[in-house]
């Protein structure tokens, strides 16, 4: 007889699910036996923490463009999707998160593990329903994988072990519930503007002398169109996090990132530019953009929520980026004047000669920049790279540069730790046989540090570069320069990651000063199979903006005499590329 579960397995196939990430549990034995008996058309890929589950369906579906699913047992397993699931929602990724319950007839008996999941997801889910029966199901599971798919969110079920094992013919169906009546199939179709708003669009960027492209995640789907528009606008293109891949990192028009862990020349464009356009992104940091009433404003997204978000757009372009620029471009004439984009050229010029000193230095203790950079010059012209979130991040933008070919992820919005190495092996499932690499640091690796055996036991592709300074080096930064604040309870009890690596079944290497690196990195990449290198680095190397705000600089002055190791930060930021960022903000 065909159970609840064996309905919903059935209907993610239908969906054309491949992966289901997860971790089995006594809540959803049922959905557990339905994947047994399909193995042969559906795959579970175990983890050890929930978290890591719903991280990975979200940064699949972000690989992929389609339905990433995680599957959890009842409170507390559950409620450990939260994290990963608040990323989908924030960023905008299909993924449909299934959770088992206790007995139907013992929910609010105050019976072991009772929590009523869909009161706890009500937040995170644009599609959040309880399972009734068999013939509930039916309906249920695929309404849930169309409105993830359709609102580019996270759709939650929730289902009683006992209703999992129900057969369709014990559900007594309703007279309106025809068996069979719901299509398995998604309808989508095109997302255009209006012919008087890319009218309006292109004469006020065509009027503009200095226009200045915003791009993120949604224009990583247009990049030859993309590359067109900046060339006949002779436009700068800076990239939110998201959006790193859109254009390569050494492309003439790119500026590379903005904001916090952005480049100089971004901002400056930013702030010299008379119309600003933006492509696919609502980068959430406002005070990098063009103050309002600098630049006159055009936007592309495919939600029209999201339009006129973080900056007073006059002209809102509805519709795909793709297909949007392609029409925008009919209507652009080329400019002659490149005097603003040739400004920002030699601008990343100078940029780059000034991350070169910190790339390049033979100072002990090791400099993080040096071995991030050596990583990223390693990385084949297919590779996946991921990071996490903290310092790291930091490094992975503006010392490894994209090539053509190469594909970026990260937590966005939501910028949670812990999620680069989910983000990775999730990237190793959709992309068998590609290579994967991730920096990461030491904070967020040891949160999901168990994950690395995941890797070991799906025998990925993977290189792991861990930051380790024993600190949370961001945060303790943050402290400093937002509130004026002396570091405090950011040092971290060190941990050997390379032996740790070596006891999961990986390989591990450790590299602790310059003149390792090289070699180093040469056989671990040389490595078959899962390697994660550990990176023992400065903990004094500041992380700053490219350009300090005075109220940073005054902030961080005032903290900085009360911070555990000053003297060590004192001479970090007397040197380049600190002592430039910093004098740039005065």
């Amino acid at each position: 007889m065909t159970t609840a579960a064996d309905l919903l397995v059935d209907t993610l196939i239908e969906w054309q699910v491949d992966v289901v990430f997860g971790l089995p549990g006594d809540g959803i034995n049922g959905i557990m036996e339905a994947l047994r008996t399909r193995q042969d058309r559906i795959r579970f890929i175990q983890v050890r923490h929930e978290q890591s589950a719903a991280f990975m369906a979200c940064a699949y579906a972000k690989w992929t463009g389609r339905l990433g699913v995680c599957l959890a047992t009842s409170r507390p397993g559950g409620a450990n999707l939260l994290t990963g699931l608040y990323d989908a929602k924030l960023d905008q990724a299909p993924v449909l998160a299934i959770t088992g319950m206790q007995f139907h007839d013992l929910i609010e008996t105050f019976t072991q593990q009772d929590v009523d999941l869909t009161r706890v997801f009500n937040d995170v889910a644009v599609f959040n329903a309880q399972v009734n029966d068999a013939a509930h199901m039916e309906t249920l599971a695929s309404l849930a994988c169309r409105s993830a798919l359709s609102q580019r969110g996270v759709a939650h079920l929730s289902i009683a072990n006992d209703v999992q094992e129900q057969s369709l013919g014990e559900a007594e169906r309703s007279k309106r519930n025809a068996p069979g009546h719901v299509p398995n199939r998604w309808f989508e179709g095109r997302r255009l503007p209006t012919e008087s708003d890319l009218d309006k669009a292109a004469s006020l960027l065509n009027k503009a002398s200095r226009v200045m492209i915003l791009a993120g995640r949604g224009a990583l789907g247009a990049r030859a169109e993309l590359e067109e528009t900046a060339d006949l606008l002779a436009a700068p293109v800076a990239k939110a996090l998201l959006g790193k891949a859109a254009l390569p990192d050494d492309h003439p028009h790119s500026t590379g990132g903005i904001g916090m862990l952005g480049t100089l020349p971004s901002q400056e464009a930013m702030e010299r530019c008379d119309a600003l356009l933006i492509v696919g992104s609502t980068f959430p940091y406002i005070e990098y953009y063009p103050k309002p009433g600098q630049a006159r404003g055009v936007q592309i997204d495919r939600d029209g929520q999201r339009i006129g978000l973080r900056y007073p757009v006059e002209a809102g372009l509805v519709g795909e980026a793709a297909e949007t620029l392609r029409l925008l471009n009919d209507r652009l004439a080329r400019k002659s004047d490149r005097g603003f984009l040739e400004e920002a050229q030699a601008g990343m010029a100078r940029w780059r000669e000034m991350m070169a000193t910190s790339e390049t230095k033979a100072d002990v203790p090791l400099k993080p920049q040096v071995v991030a950079r050596a990583f990223g010059l390693r990385l084949p012209d297919d590779a996946v790279l991921v990071t996490d979130s903290g310092q790291n991040t930091e490094l992975a933008a503006r010392h490894v540069d994209l090539r053509d070919g190469q594909a970026f992820g990260v937590s966005g919005a939501l910028a949670s730790m812990a999620c680069g190495l989910p983000y990775a092996i999730a990237a190793g499932i959709a992309f068998p046989g590609r290579p994967i690499f991730a920096i990461v640091g030491d904070g967020g690796l040891a949160m999901q540090l168990g994950e690395f055996s995941t890797a070991v036991r799906y025998r990925l592709p993977l290189k792991v570069l861990v930051i380790k300074n024993n600190m949370l080096n961001q945060i303790a930064w943050e402290q400093m320069m937002f509130l004026g604040n002396p570091q405090f309870g950011c040092e971290l009890q060190p941990i050997d990651f390379a032996m740790a690596a070596e006891a999961m079944g990986g390989i591990g290497h450790a590299v602790t000063r310059p003149e390792q690196v090289d070699d180093v990195l040469d056989r671990a990449f040389a490595t078959e199979g899962p390697v994660l290198i550990e990176a023992t680095v400065d903990a004094a190397e500041p992380m700053m903006p490219p350009k300090m705000p005075p109220d940073y600089a005054e902030n961080f002055r005032k903290a900085l005499p009360q911070t555990p190791g000053h003297e060590q930060i004192e001479a970090a930021i007397a040197e380049e590329p600190a002592k430039t960022m910093i004098e740039a903000g005065q």
